[in-house]
């Protein structure tokens, strides 16, 4: 790992509670919504402003009969965001019919979204209903939109704009009362810009626009969801619970987490599988030999993954900091009461903050009277 990074004692004794004592989520009415709960749906989870924040959008937005745009990262759940539009929403007695966009080769995504006739080539044997028609008065997820190709933007749009389209091979055209939800894991401003995406379509998708944070930015989440998800998967797995410590606990803090929720979901998993150590082993980074600076997006409606060595060091150098400012701000800037605060020596407190400062890395004003 990078710079230790010192984790709040009572952030420490709620993941150790959590881990032990799965069932006290159910206790925790803000971490978990009741309604996706009681309809069996996977948990949006979590109490940071951002993830209680994006439940009550979805709830408010739910209603509103028209396409949706979901962003994120790879990993961060748009697909539970679809499903919670489509069950909070009129449509929910009609079926959430999904499509990967990405999965699919290209000359088979028009005949899967719009369906064809019989004799439309060669073994199309009888009619085949498409994507758009099976989610009558339903919702239809368009995962990866961006990989959707040229032609069939167009023909999308015209879809959006007209409510009707066409098999491939027919004549008469076809009406679905479908409400469309996209999904896109890079910037679409973007795509259009660089001529890989209309502009027009993403004007007609992007009407309502949700982004899903990601883990980074809702940490506080993340013992919830590594007390949930190793609960799950012990279960499944058919293993013990394994002991929080406080190693697991700072290595989950301070790890920048580029794979978001899916991958603390395989982190859980081999934690359970292989114990503290090889678990903790595989969320250290390895050293790259080119450059480790962050690109950023010019558009960005989200920051572009990065190295993981870079992502771990700088979300190990904001927590640290934050913590160190915090605790200093508490304790008046006292910096004895804040290295014992943080549990490491004045020493070592003295060397970091200099070291922020000669950096010019934040703000630190560093009182001369205080000891």
């Amino acid at each position: 790992m990078p710079e230790t990074i010192f984790m709040q004692p009572e952030m420490r004794a709620e993941t150790s509670q959590w881990i032990a004592r799965p069932e006290a989520l159910r206790e925790l009415p803000e971490a978990m919504d009741a309604v996706g709960r009681e309809a069996g749906l996977p948990p949006l989870l979590g109490i940071s402003a951002a993830i209680t924040g994006l439940r009550a959008r979805l709830r408010r937005l739910a209603n509103m009969d028209t396409p949706v745009l979901l962003t994120g990262e790879t990993g961060v759940g748009k697909d539970v965001a679809a499903r919670w539009l489509h069950y909070l929403s009129p449509r929910s007695a009609g079926p959430l019919v999904r499509i990967n966009c990405a999965a699919l080769p290209q000359e088979l995504v028009e005949s899967e979204l719009f369906g064809y006739e019989a004799g439309a080539f060669t073994g199309a044997q009888r009619r085949q209903v498409g994507k758009f028609e099976a989610a009558h008065r339903g919702v239809l997820l368009l995962d990866e939109i961006s990989e959707l190709p040229s032609p069939l933007q167009a023909k999308l749009l015209q879809v959006l704009q007209d409510g009707e389209f066409y098999r491939l091979g027919g004549i008469q055209p076809v009406r679905s009362d479908t409400r469309v939800v996209a999904a896109a894991n890079v910037c679409l401003a973007q795509a259009v810009k660089q001529g890989k995406f209309r502009a027009d379509l993403l004007y007609r998708l992007r009407v309502i626009e949700i982004r899903i944070p990601p883990l980074r930015e809702r940490r506080e989440d993340i013992p919830l969801l590594l007390a949930h998800l190793s609960g799950h998967y012990a279960a499944q797995l058919r293993q013990p619970l394994p002991a929080m410590t406080p190693e697991i606990a700072e290595c989950c803090a301070g790890y920048a987490w580029p794979g978001n929720v899916r991958e603390l979901a395989n982190f859980a998993q081999r934690w359970i599988a292989l114990g503290d150590a090889e678990a903790r082993g595989l969320l250290e980074p390895a050293p790259e030999s080119g450059s480790d600076s962050a690109p950023v997006a010019t558009d960005g409606l989200w920051p572009k993954p990065a190295s993981l060595a870079h992502l771990s060091r700088e979300a190990a150098r904001q927590t640290e900091t934050q913590l160190m400012l915090r605790a200093l701000e508490s304790t008046r800037w006292n910096r004895r009461q804040a290295a014992h605060q943080l549990g490491i020596s004045y020493k070592s407190l003295l060397n970091k903050l200099r070291k922020m400062d000669a950096e010019n890395r934040a703000a630190v004003i560093l009182p001369a009277t205080q000891a």
